[in-house]
């Protein structure tokens, strides 16, 4: 998961660390999908999925949702999730049948624009057949009331991630998957929606999520009180998150933003000063990116012994209590606020150029650290130049499968020093032109390499061919980038 510095899962509990083929060509690829079943009439079922090249089955086809409006109830000492997801779409083919990515829970009912529909699950999919066919174009509203204890798992990279249940409340965080354990989804970043999330826990606890909190008020369940949250820039799935639990909360504005941040309260309060920090860092990098692109900010830091890693959820980044107590504590701030442009706004298109969210976040975390005082973006790029030969076989642009995803080195180091190479050869004005257009024109959207490649020749006026071919896809080390 992004991002967070995704300082994967490779971490230990002492010591947390961020985390030949080349380019043939900058035209897109067409992208693999998966092929639906044959048309019943002139309707058809939509696909099972969006042909990611690494993970072909998340997302389905057939539709775009427009929204998401979650309402969550959560009882801690049963850790059983009640839910009510209504999901508004509008249908992008003729459909006989859809399907929403949903995985461990149970689906008590579900209703298409109000009428009863079929739903069957298989293995993580939920099968829905509307009582009539969908016209394309056609804006519809699917209704699925679910319950049950939620399954988190665990990542190869990350460690546990999905719905957790905690000592005290629950936390939702992970990295490509985690959404389809808590609500039913198009769970791929392609199909971005705007969120409301109703969360009702115990009144004791805290129920945190993305956002602006809309509205604080008790539950019809005694004891209970209804959080409600709403993000209305689209998100992409996986940056949805639900905190439930014991936590400081200080909430103020700035830029006349709301700000909310958190600490669990088991946590030394040097951490709340840390994170107060966030708008301070909020202004430094739309200094560098251009302005900030959500209604809201801020952050939580937890305290879950499990949680390895930081995640860069829209407009309130998740951290592990790990991260904290180092040194410099507010590089992981910096890593994931840096998503906040690069990653949230503007998303991968495929999980397989990650480089995109990852080394884009590692790099603002060097600029940041070097505005402090710290080491500059050069000197990290020197340091990490020296690496052993055989850290430089994954290539950055495609690092080969899931497995390698969130290579700390590959992806996060070499993905932040391409861009590095970038900025010596093109001149740091076009360089930071590049930055800001590539967050302005593909905010609230997606983005590919042969975009960004193609932004950065537009801009500088360079062919840059054989730099990207070096540093996104070679599998020895580039030789030293040379102004031109």
């Amino acid at each position: 998961m992004d991002r967070f510095r995704r300082v994967a899962a490779v971490l230990a509990v002492t010591a947390v660390t961020v985390a030949g083929c080349s380019r043939p060509t900058t035209t897109i690829e067409p992208v693999p999908t998966t092929t639906p079943p044959p048309a019943t009439g002139d309707f058809a079922p939509g696909a099972d999925g969006l042909g990611d090249r690494y993970y072909p089955t998340y997302g389905n086809g057939g539709y775009d949702v427009q929204n998401y409006d979650l309402d969550v109830t959560y009882d801690p000492s049963t850790d059983v999730l009640d839910g009510v997801a209504t999901i508004t779409a509008n249908a992008t083919s003729n459909l006989s049948r859809f399907n929403l990515d949903f995985t461990g829970l149970t689906t008590k009912s579900v209703k298409v624009d109000g009428a009863d529909a079929r739903a069957e699950q298989k293995d993580a999919e939920l099968e829905v057949t509307p009582p009539q066919g969908i016209p394309s174009g056609a804006k519809f509203t699917t209704t699925i009331v679910y319950n049950g204890v939620p399954k988190g798992y665990s990542a190869p990279q990350l460690g546990d991630v999905g719905f957790l249940s905690t000592d005290d409340g629950a936390i939702a965080i992970g990295e490509p998957e985690v959404a389809a354990s808590w609500y039913p989804v198009n769970d791929h970043p392609r199909d971005k929606a705007t969120y409301t999330i109703k969360i009702t826990a115990p009144d004791a606890l805290a129920a945190l999520s993305n956002g602006v909190l809309q509205d604080k008020k008790a539950a019809a369940k005694a004891g209970y009180t209804t959080w409600t949250w709403s993000e209305s820039v689209p998100m992409a799935s996986y940056l949805a998150t639900v905190i439930i639990g014991t936590y400081r909360v200080q909430e103020s504005t700035h830029d006349g933003k709301p700000v909310m941040t958190a600490v669990q309260t088991s946590l030394p309060t040097t951490i709340d000063t840390t994170l107060a920090r966030t708008p301070e860092i909020i202004d430094y990098l739309s200094s560098v990116f251009g302005p900030y692109p959500f209604e809201a900010m801020g952050g939580i830091v937890i305290a879950d012994q499990r949680i390895h890693f930081a995640l860069e959820n829209q407009s309130r980044p998740v951290y592990s209590r790990f991260f904290f107590g180092r040194g410099d504590d507010s590089s992981v701030l910096a890593h994931e606020l840096s998503h906040q442009w690069y990653g949230d706004s503007v998303s991968v298109n495929e999980w397989n150029e990650i480089w995109l969210n990852e080394g884009f976040a590692t790099y603002g975390e060097w600029l940041w650290t070097g505005s402090q005082g710290g080491a500059t973006p050069q000197q990290r790029f020197d340091q990490s130049y020296g690496a052993a030969a055989g850290s430089w076989a994954t290539p950055t642009g495609a690092p080969g499968g899931p497995a390698s995803m969130f290579d700390s080195f590959a992806v996060y180091t070499r993905g932040a020093m391409t861009l590095h190479a970038l900025r010596v050869t093109v001149g740091d004005d076009a360089f930071f032109k590049i930055l800001k257009a590539w967050a302005e024109e593909k905010k609230n959207g997606n983005g590919t390499s042969a975009e960004f490649i193609a932004l950065s020749e537009r801009i500088s006026g360079q062919q840059l061919d054989q730099l990207f071919n070096d540093w996104l896809y070679g599998t020895v080390r580039p030789p030293r980038p040379t102004a031109r």
